[in-house]
């Protein structure tokens, strides 16, 4: 595929969508094979319902859509890599009489979780008959005796209007737990299909215990729906809660501009979410076009020097007296990062605090200057991961956690729900943990960004 890449969704809706993923390094030896606990022999209680939007396995998916990969592919005479499509299947594996499900959510707190366990419980009942649902408590840690309260029940009255709220009825909680404990706990409870819903961290947890399983002959299903706020999950369009996100970061750049605009030599500074993607600051920025610099953690950027930061800050303040900065948490580490880099409990770093650093830092260096500068900063982050998810996000919620009950009823496992191409596609764990997405600098996404902002590299004459 092309650089310009589409993501479904992007920043609202409509026609003029951005473009947010990097494709590259997808090709014909990526494994998308979908592993399965054995043939899917029993007819679905769908087929009753004069459903006519039954898939199969063999229907695909391309990973990638270009005439020239395509070309490509052709000349070196392989397969393109496709995905299997997502969907209700004839036959499904598991008999809903009597099975037993459960639903864990780890990691941090992203807008929609609600909305997929609602979805998930839904469809499980109303689709399948499948009445028997835990909730698992705090994430991982609720496997594990004395860590965590016992499972709840999930009924349909249960998740009555979740969806209203942020967060995740279910709670959540970073860091490793023992996988044999897990399994343990899933055997006790009879459960025959787990889903889980999270990053990329929980995704490496779930291929472990999906191994685990296999390793023990056991018929549990592994399937997971994405979870990330910051949209850095490979092979996927973008993950729930992402447009949510954008549209509260908006909000917030709205506000410094206003700010901004308000007083002489005033600038807005805004820092969201973004650990090692700048998805949310550049996607905000693109959306508005209020924004004079979007910093994120794939563009280094010097502070000082001519045609650094501080340097065209200076030249902007000079030409319009206010300026609109929105800066991703995981940029300029360099700056506020120590030499020993204390980790969370999922084994991420710390990261400095940029926002905090760059306030002071423009301060402190106008003041050298003997220039009045106000500085109006803002830290929306609780506040974008903890709300309700938008409409967008809440029909995107609800079509993962159906299409991710549709595939362990059919036995699928160790894979995950995605969006890719316009489609929703099984993606297997470990392909989907192979690495991380980064904003392509290349791309026309972010090159909207810099027609947008007009900053230049910001980096130093050396």
């Amino acid at each position: 595929m092309t650089e310009d890449n589409r993501m479904p969704g992007g920043c609202g809706t409509g026609a003029g969508r951005v473009d947010l993923i990097d494709e590259t390094g997808i090709d014909a030896s990526l494994d998308t094979s979908i592993s399965v606990l054995g043939e899917a022999t029993v007819p679905s209680p769908l087929q009753d319902r004069s459903y006519s939007c039954f898939v199969s396995d063999d229907d695909r998916v391309l990973a990638r859509v270009s005439v020239r990969n395509m070309e490509d592919n052709i000349a070196r005479g392989r397969r393109p890599a496709s995905f299997e499509l997502a969907g209700p299947r004839r036959r499904i594996y598991f008999r809903p009489e009597g099975l037993r499900c459960a639903i864990v959510t780890c990691g941090g707190l992203c807008p929609g979780i609600n909305d997929v366990i609602r979805s998930i419980v839904l469809s499980l009942n109303y689709g399948y008959g499948v009445r028997n649902i835990y909730g698992i408590r705090y994430g991982l840690r609720g496997f594990v005796p004395g860590k965590g309260p016992d499972p709840v029940e999930l009924t349909v009255d249960s998740v009555n209007g979740i969806h209203e709220h942020g967060g995740t009825v279910l709670g959540s909680s970073r860091g490793p737990q023992p996988v044999d404990l897990i399994v343990d706990r899933l055997v006790g409870l009879g459960v025959s299909i787990l889903f889980i819903i999270g990053g990329d961290g929980t995704f490496r947890a779930g291929a472990r215990i999906a191994e685990e399983v296999r390793n023990r002959g056991l018929d549990i299903a592994i399937v997971a729906v994405p979870k990330t706020i910051d949209n850095d999950i490979y092979l996927v369009s973008k993950t729930f809660g992402f447009d949510t996100a954008v549209e509260m970061a908006c909000q917030s750049i709205r506000c410094a501009h206003t700010e901004a605009i308000g007083a002489p030599n005033c600038v807005g500074l805004v820092k969201v979410m973004g650990r090692y993607s700048g998805f949310i600051a550049a996607a905000a920025t693109a959306a508005l076009r209020e924004v004079n610099f979007c910093l994120i953690p794939e563009s280094d950027f010097d502070m000082d020097g001519p045609g650094g930061f501080l340097d065209a800050l200076a030249k902007r303040l000079e030409e319009r007296s206010h300026a609109v900065v929105v800066v991703a948490e995981g940029a300029g580490q360099k700056y506020v990062s120590g030499p020993e880099q204390a980790r969370d409990p999922s084994g991420n770093v710390k990261l400095g605090d940029i926002g905090l650093f760059m306030r002071d830092r423009i301060k402190e260096h106008f003041a050298s200057m003997n220039r009045e500068v106000f500085v109006r900063y803002i830290d929306p982050s609780y506040i974008v991961r903890s709300v309700p998810a938008n409409v967008d996000d809440r029909l995107y919620c609800g079509n993962l956690g159906q299409n991710a009950v549709h595939a362990a009823m059919a036995g699928k496992t160790a894979m995950m729900v995605s969006y890719w191409n316009d489609r929703y596609v099984h993606v297997p764990l470990m392909a989907a943990v192979s690495r991380s997405k980064r904003v392509n600098l290349r791309s026309r996404f972010w090159m909207s960004v810099l027609e947008s902002t007009g900053q230049s590299s910001l980096k130093a004459a050396s």
